[in-house]
């Protein structure tokens, strides 16, 4: 029997849940990416995004090419809501959670909800993408016991290997685990003059001094600015090179600015402290002469950074953190990876790239072939393909 994505002309019906921008959210923003990506690849696609409640008003949206509907509550016992939603829209094909545990908790509630539309014929396949998960060590049982009932659902996708594997010995079925890497912008702003991209950002030019990095993303203590500050009065003890960091993003944990304050002690410091869209971010690193991702990862927790995928799009040299977080930078330039709170061995590496830098921007080839082949419009194709192998079951 013929699948309905084998047929020419069929209009292919996926539902994403998911938060949505304007929420404030990396996981709503991967999705905007994804869905945008998915209407590039191909118009025999309707798009429809459950988002939380605070997504804004039931619209569609231009940009994705996708309608959004209001349809849930953060963290909620119940999501039976979606069902009420779907039967709204009318029946889809597919349904795509984009499950995060700050979205929608540690209990199974989510996962019942959508086993409940498959049996009721409100979709055909239910997918997961996990973008975190939870090892034993971290403690938390309830999060152990969803992820061990992930093989209700037809497929499970993680970004990468640690996660795949995580949950493989947790007893998800090996078959319905896929690996897709997290997508990739290319930074389109990178042939503009330094001076305009101040002036778009809304610095001075006066503001930059020396080497500048860049620590883009929500102001939280597990970036590791505390250990990035200690490392650049190291460095500045034992080097007069003039550096500016400046540090962007929403706040979410006041001690952030406490560390920065003690930084700007021994080096320039500039504090953007608003939330970034992508567009900015990227005109954020397309100034900068190196990225800072110093993270340090709470035990038990398998992820994969967005910001990693935003840096390693623009071709500028990454130094970061040897953590789950960061494994590909581990992976595709370890000569720029510390040991996690090693503040004299992460400057080591900033030293090394001030030092080295055309040679810094060359070693990062490896990475820069990675963030060409996980371009967005890639792992579109990927999930595409994937939707069509799980319909034509």
């Amino acid at each position: 029997m013929l699948s309905r994505t084998s047929v020419m002309g069929v209009i292919l019906r996926i539902a994403y849940v998911s938060t949505y921008p304007p929420t404030h959210c990396g996981v709503g923003e991967y999705t905007c990416m994804l869905v945008a990506a998915m209407k590039s690849i191909s118009n025999n696609i309707s798009i429809y995004v459950l988002c939380d409640e605070d997504c804004g008003e039931e619209r569609y949206d231009s940009y994705a090419g996708a309608y959004v509907y209001p349809a849930f509550k953060k963290r909620s016992l119940s999501y039976d809501s979606i069902l009420d939603q779907l039967s709204r829209i009318g029946n889809v094909d597919l349904i795509h959670v984009q499950h995060e545990y700050g979205i929608f908790g540690s209990n199974d509630s989510i996962l019942q909800a959508l086993i409940k539309a498959r049996d009721e014929g409100l979709t055909r396949r239910v997918v997961f993408t996990l973008h975190t998960v939870q090892h034993p060590l971290y403690g938390s049982n309830e999060s152990l016991n969803f992820q061990r009932k992930l093989s209700q659902a037809d497929a499970v996708i993680v970004h990468s290997y640690l996660q795949e594997f995580e949950i493989q010995h947790q007893g998800v079925d090996p078959i319905k685990i896929y690996r897709i890497p997290h997508g990739t912008l290319l930074n389109p702003f990178l042939g503009i003059p330094r001076f305009k991209l101040v002036e778009q950002l809304g610095l001075k030019g006066e503001d930059i001094k020396g080497y500048m990095m860049t620590t883009p993303g929500f102001l939280r203590k597990d970036k590791g600015l505390d250990i990035l500050g200690e490392a650049l009065a190291y460095l500045k003890r034992r080097e007069s090179t003039d550096m500016t960091l400046i540090v962007a993003g929403e706040l979410k944990d006041k001690e952030v600015l406490d560390f920065l304050d003690n930084t700007s002690r021994y080096i320039n410091v500039v504090v953007l402290e608003r939330y970034l869209s992508n567009e900015e971010i990227l005109k954020l690193i397309a100034l900068a002469d190196m990225v800072m991702l110093p993270y340090r990862d709470k035990l038990g927790v398998y992820s994969v950074s967005g910001i990693l995928h935003l840096s390693m799009g623009s071709f500028k040299p990454i130094v970061g953190t040897r953590v789950p977080r960061l494994i590909e930078l581990y992976q595709f330039a370890p000569r720029l990876t510390a040991p996690p709170r090693t503040p004299t061995e992460l400057a080591k590496r900033i030293s090394w790239v001030i030092e080295n830098y055309d040679y810094a921007v060359n070693y990062m080839g490896y990475m820069y072939g990675y963030a060409v082949r996980t371009q967005w419009l890639r792992a579109a194709r990927k999930h595409l393909a994937l939707y069509q192998e799980l319909l034509s079951i």
